[in-house]
């Protein structure tokens, strides 16, 4: 509804403060009027929005969670259970294979996703996984890896 005359808009600030919508201090118009008299060619709009749906209330309401204060995990990390699976992939996929570049390249691949999803289906809350696995040919020679991490040995 628009409505562009003053008296017009007087009318509804007054109906609206007798329903106790509006109250004088809250109502920018009424005191730019009281400082500096009437206000022409002021256009106002008066809208109103549906009853929300309950799904749209329900995603309007903030999810609150507390704090823990925990900074660190309940229960050590399954070091036996994870060797155990470890072995089991590694021997697995790679019990009667021969080294061919091509292939190991692959095969690096999915035995770190292999790993990775075994370990997380033991369900350890609040540790990060990572795997690296490096397959290399056996020819007497050595292999020298570095890597950085921080680590807490508690």
């Amino acid at each position: 509804v628009m409505m562009t005359s003053d008296t017009a808009k007087d009318r509804v600030i007054h109906s609206l403060k007798k329903r106790g919508r509006v109250s004088p201090l809250n109502c920018h118009e009424s005191r730019w009027k009281e400082f500096y008299g009437h206000i022409k060619d002021s256009v106002s709009t008066v809208s109103y929005m549906d009853e929300p749906n309950q799904s749209d209330e329900a995603s309007l309401l903030p999810v609150r969670m507390e704090n823990t204060y925990q900074l660190g995990p309940t229960k050590h990390f399954p070091v036996v259970t994870v060797n155990h699976i470890l072995k089991d992939v590694l021997t697995h996929h790679l019990q009667d294979e021969q080294y061919e570049p091509e292939f190991c390249r692959q095969m690096t691949k999915t035995i770190s996703e292999v790993i990775k999803a075994r370990v997380k289906d033991l369900v350890i809350p609040r540790y990060k996984l990572i795997v690296i696995v490096h397959i290399g040919q056996l020819g007497g020679q050595s292999i020298l890896i570095g890597s950085r991490c921080l680590w807490d040995t508690k």
